[in-house]
């Protein structure tokens, strides 16, 4: 399943790379908007918020939410081929 993981992130100066590592450390990983990430993982949304929720404060703002196969946007090449791969080997 792939989800998005989308935040905004309140802290100025805070070092977030132990929440980055912990979202890459999920699975397939795709980050090209810069507070949103996409995961290919066997996790659920309660899983992989169990595993963040250590790497952000109480005032950030964070949403996982499952990509179905109903998406569109403006984006890169390499990014919906990167979403149409996984979308269509979930199916």
């Amino acid at each position: 399943m792939i989800y998005a993981i989308n935040y905004d992130l309140k802290k100025p100066g805070r070092d977030y790379s132990g929440l980055y590592d912990a979202i890459k450390s999920c699975g397939a990983w795709w980050h090209y908007l810069g507070s949103t990430w996409l995961v290919d993982t066997n996790r659920s949304s309660a899983a992989i918020w169990e595993l963040l929720k250590s790497h952000v404060d109480q005032n950030d703002s964070m949403l996982i939410i499952g990509v179905t196969s109903d998406y569109n946007g403006w984006l890169s090449q390499e990014a919906w081929d990167w979403i149409n791969t996984r979308i269509k080997k979930a199916a």
